[in-house]
């Protein structure tokens, strides 16, 4: 009874890191489709305009993400980010 339930309790603990493991696995799977998907749209789509709902939400995601990668993850050139920035604030 006690070796089974300490089989039980070990097999589950080492079981964690390979899901822990599969999560990130998983995680860079989607991201990678999802960056995939965002090369084909720039392939087809010449000019896109993004409401400012879009904007605000792809600006406030730029403070999360290093400038250096902002051209392979935002749908637009890295210097429109900034100059939304302006703009809002020129607004205020």
């Amino acid at each position: 009874m006690i070796l089974s339930t300490v089989h039980a309790v070990t097999r589950r603990l080492l079981s964690l890191p390979a899901t822990l493991l599969r999560r990130d696995v998983t995680k860079d799977a989607e991201l990678l489709a999802l960056r995939h998907e965002n090369a084909v749209w720039r392939r087809h789509v010449p000019r896109l305009r993004h409401p400012p709902a879009d904007r605000l939400c792809f600006a406030a995601l730029s403070h999360l993400i290093p400038h250096r990668r902002w051209p392979k993850v935002f749908p637009m050139t890295p210097a429109t980010l900034p100059a939304w920035h302006r703009k809002l604030d020129a607004k205020k």
